[in-house]
């Protein structure tokens, strides 16, 4: 038999939640209750029980408190806490203090509380099985049950409060696993239920995954593996209307996936030479999902290719659309699709212009190596050697695809740099001038005024300004 106690400062809601449990169906027999912390120590001092029950916001000793003094004082006396607040930053303090589970009273009904507490009584006996014949502190924690759902943030504003909505949460209880969350499912649910609820409650803004072979495994052991193995692998998981399912065995002997860095990525991926046809889009599609780089490093590459090629390869405004987009990517499968597009832009407009890929090839090579170069003494016969073109045929080719002369586009590139270094850094105005390739700094204050409106001691003054 079970002895527990129960612990909140009001008496209503004391009695009501002892009234509303058939405890001794569980094994479980109530030998107290208490309305503070100061109390409860004294109860738990004299009727030695086995299982706490503890709301969080109390007077004086809080729930936090006493389940601190209670894992010191009395180790063996597992703690369950009752809460009121539906956030999980309570919740994660109480696990992290050593609390086995959580209640939320204002979602416990007649109906649902037999789960409940079906789940907590579970996971006492489980952690008794699994202490058996060694001291309990310093047996390793194993997970109990063979199945798991494993969840991942499928966008960066995800709030694992939307958890809690689960059934599945409701039934079983929620571990953190670095940025992955395991509900270990000693109660299941059918199949078809559980992703109908994920579908509903989640609404893509999750992904997840069934874990199975995980019964008894070491529950450190299984985070680690999750963490170091899973970190990326639900992100780049195939879309399917069935419940994906992942053997926790054949993962742990699965070896490292090297993910691609972003250096590398931004090597493959700004080259754009895969915008041009088919087999290179599917080509660097292929490198992609075998290097698997981490999704904010997608984001970070998708805002600035919209960034660089806005008015070249597509209008301003379909420009400043697709990076919008970029919010709404929460799985590789969206990355594809909006890869896609932007492949659509740079062949509309190579057809538009009526170049072959080989030239459109070229113009985008030059932009690049004029990006990375604008700072020396660059002219437009360097550029149209670098791409094998000849002068003239460049010069022409280059004006119809900017929309201006390529001198134009370079002092403008120039002037873009210099504004970086002068927002970002203390670096003299004369030496700034020099850096980005002129050699006067009067010409360049001027050009710099004509062009951006200002000085470029103004300019610098408002962006410190505009950052304090």
């Amino acid at each position: 038999m079970i002895k527990a106690v129960v612990v909140d400062d009001e008496r209503l809601v004391r009695k009501g939640f002892i009234s509303l449990i058939d405890w001794s169906s569980f094994g479980i027999v109530i030998v107290g209750d208490a309305a503070d912390g100061k109390s409860a120590l004294e109860l738990l001092e004299q009727a030695e029980p086995d299982l706490l029950f503890t709301d969080i916001t109390m007077p004086g000793m809080s729930g936090f408190d006493l389940i601190k003094q209670v894992r010191v004082r009395f180790p063996r006396i597992r703690s369950v806490v009752l809460t009121c607040h539906h956030e999980f930053d309570y919740v994660q303090e109480a696990l992290r203090l050593g609390a086995i589970d959580y209640i939320v009273k204002t979602l416990l009904e007649p109906d649902t509380a037999d789960e409940v507490i079906g789940r907590i009584v579970d996971r006492i006996g489980w952690e008794a099985n699994s202490r058996s014949g060694f001291a309990q502190e310093e047996q390793e924690e194993r997970v109990p049950t063979k199945t798991a759902l494993l969840l991942s943030p499928a966008v960066p504003d995800a709030n694992a409060n939307e958890l809690f909505q689960l059934q599945a949460v409701r039934r079983n209880s929620l571990v953190q696993t670095g940025d992955l969350w395991m509900i270990p499912l000693i109660h299941p649910t059918p199949e078809q239920e559980l992703v109908r609820d994920l579908g509903i409650t989640l609404n893509k803004r999750w992904h997840f995954a069934m874990v199975t072979d995980l019964a008894d495994q070491p529950l450190e052991e299984v985070k680690g593996v999750f963490s170091d193995k899973l970190a990326n692998e639900l992100f780049y998981m195939p879309c399917s209307d069935r419940l994906l399912q992942l053997s926790y065995t054949e993962l742990r002997l699965r070896p490292d996936v090297r993910q691609m860095p972003i250096d590398e990525l931004q090597t493959e991926g700004f080259d754009l030479k895969w915008t041009l046809s088919v087999p290179d889009f599917e080509a660097f599609i292929r490198k992609v999902e075998q290097g698997r780089p981490e999704a904010k490093h997608l984001v970070g590459f998708g805002e600035a290719i919209c960034r660089i090629w806005s008015g070249l390869l597509m209008k301003p405004p379909e420009a400043e659309l697709l990076s919008a987009e970029i919010a709404a990517n929460r799985s590789w499968k969206d990355w594809k699709i909006w890869l896609r597009r932007f492949s659509d832009h740079a062949q509309r407009r190579m057809f538009e212009l009526s170049f072959s890929k080989e030239v459109m090839y070229c113009l985008i090579r030059a932009v690049r190596y004029m990006r990375n170069q604008s700072n020396g003494k660059l002219t437009q016969t360097d550029v149209a050697d670098y791409v094998k073109m000849s002068r003239s045929y460049f010069s022409q080719c280059f004006s119809r695809f900017a929309g201006e002369p390529f001198g134009v586009m370079l002092r403008a590139m120039r002037i873009e740099k210099a504004k970086t270094l002068l927002a970002e850094t203390d670096t003299p105005v004369y030496e700034i001038a020099f850096i980005v390739g002129f050699e006067d700094e009067k010409y360049f204050s001027k050009l710099f005024r004509d062009i951006v409106g200002v000085l470029p001691t103004e300019f610098r003054s408002n962006a410190f300004a505009a950052k304090a």
